[in-house]
């Protein structure tokens, strides 16, 4: 496992491909937010919560349809699945490597974010990183699995979407919630941490148990 994390995580390093993208647009839809938006809305703390969390799901879906396309494009992911290696490995280092991508991302676009929105430090907002986390936790062992589907058909680039954004709707509004919460300098809810846990949780032992089934179809 470590060793296919860590050969992503090279091969990254070597062209900075996905993640000058991910920088790129991540960027240019906080400014298309920040100039489309009226500064009284932008002072909202809900507001400035869905645009962190939108903006992590566009940047997110470029990062895990390049996940699998390398291997699936030279043949590799064949190659990987003849081999001793359990499939399961094979799902937490794709795991693992989105959401090292995604909290790279994450640690970029928050400070812009709290920055252009002028949001006032209180201590709550050290919690943030906490909700960013569990948040990309979830999304990366969701949408790892889902992108194992969607990279063999033709259709990939819309079947993912399709697939993975109705599943995340509880993640998105738990993390909304949470993030908003602490923007405003308030406790976060606990029902909405409960609700984000379970997700992570759930998919994560999910998508380690039926990988193998996913990827010999």
């Amino acid at each position: 496992m470590w060793a296919l994390l860590w050969k992503d995580v090279l091969l990254e390093w070597r062209t900075k491909e996905r993640l000058s993208s991910l920088f790129v647009l991540a960027f240019l839809m906080l400014l298309i937010f920040v100039f489309a938006l009226s500064p009284e809305q932008t002072r909202r703390p809900d507001i400035g919560a869905a645009m962190l969390w939108i903006t992590l799901v566009f940047a997110g879906m470029l990062s895990l349809q390049r996940g699998f396309l390398l291997e699936q494009e030279r043949g590799c992911l064949s190659g990987v699945l003849l081999t001793p290696i359990d499939p399961s490995a094979v799902f937490l280092a794709k795991f693992l490597g989105n959401a090292l991508f995604l909290l790279m991302v994450e640690a970029f676009v928050t400070p812009i974010t709290l920055l252009l929105l002028g949001i006032t430090w209180t201590p709550m907002l050290l919690l943030l990183p906490v909700v960013e986390l569990l948040g990309i936790i979830g999304f990366s062992a969701l949408g790892t699995l889902f992108s194992a589907i969607a990279v063999r058909t033709r259709a990939r680039e819309v079947l993912l979407p399709i697939m993975l954004l109705p599943l995340l709707i509880p993640l998105l509004i738990a993390a909304v919630q949470l993030t908003s919460a602490l923007l405003a300098g308030e406790a976060w809810p606990d029902v909405w941490l409960r609700v984000l846990l379970a997700f992570d949780v759930i998919f994560v032992v999910t998508g380690w148990f039926i990988f193998r089934h996913v990827v010999q179809e």
